[in-house]
């Protein structure tokens, strides 16, 4: 594995960001979907995939985030890859375990979340935004759980250029198929992107001969990208910071 399969820490909420979502949902080739549209700066025939965490597209935070990719001129769609049965974060049980709630194994979750799941909804994703959409060149964005279904989705060339923060799940095999330019935001404490899966994953984006960033961040955990609390001047700088390297990574190998 490029990183571990995720833990209970996925599922952790730390705070609730402010602001007001201004995307819609929509039904996208069948499938409940974020939709971020761009108003005034619009990159015509570009936009981005948004696969999520274990908390799945109707998470304020991540809303607030694909939002802010609209604002930067990206059409943005956040696809329902965890089907309606998110991760509990509040009145979970002390039992609960998330690789009984992958399978779908009650009282742990209501569905499968296991690739034959999820794939369908990245695929159908895909389609509607190379179809009606009216994109030519596509980004992707996967945040830990997300981050294998947009290196999967890179290697069949579904995806042109991706990036992804604090992933989990990734084999290495998947990583190395990889092809377009790939970004990595790492934080410093994470279990399951810790130094020596970071180090592997560098020593495997060497090979691929593709262009490669992997950007370490000191003071944040695991999930700092989208559920850190910003009143930690650490998290606050790490997160901002992880969300410009995605912008800045779109902007030089996108337009």
């Amino acid at each position: 594995m490029a990183s571990n399969p995720p833990g209970k820490c996925c599922g952790t909420v730390h705070a609730r960001h402010e602001g007001d979502a201004l995307g819609k949902m929509e039904t996208l080739n069948g499938v409940e979907t974020y939709v971020a549209r761009p108003s005034d700066k619009v990159h015509n025939g570009i936009g981005i995939l948004f696969l999520t965490d274990v908390l799945g597209h109707k998470l304020h935070n991540a809303q607030l985030l694909a939002d802010q990719f609209a604002a930067n001129g990206y059409l943005t769609i956040m696809p329902n890859i965890i089907h309606n049965d998110p991760v509990p974060t509040e009145n979970a049980p002390k039992d609960f375990d998330i690789m009984k709630w992958f399978v779908g194994e009650a009282p742990h979750g209501k569905v499968s979340h296991t690739p034959d799941t999820v794939f369908p909804v990245v695929n159908a994703a895909v389609e509607w935004l190379r179809g009606e959409g009216g994109i030519k060149k596509l980004g992707a964005v996967g945040y830990c759980y997300g981050a294998k279904y947009v290196t999967v989705a890179m290697g069949e060339g579904k995806v042109d250029v991706g990036y992804v923060a604090h992933p989990s799940f990734v084999d290495e095999a998947e990583l190395a198929a990889i092809k377009g330019p790939y970004s990595i935001a790492a934080a410093e404490t994470d279990h399951i992107f810790p130094v020596e899966k970071r180090h592997k994953s560098e020593e495997i984006l060497r090979e691929t001969k593709q262009p490669y960033q992997i950007t370490l961040y000191s003071g944040v955990e695991h999930g700092f990208a989208v559920k850190g609390d910003l009143s930690k001047p650490a998290v606050k700088f790490g997160k901002e910071q992880a969300f410009l390297q995605a912008v800045h990574w779109f902007d030089q190998w996108l337009l």
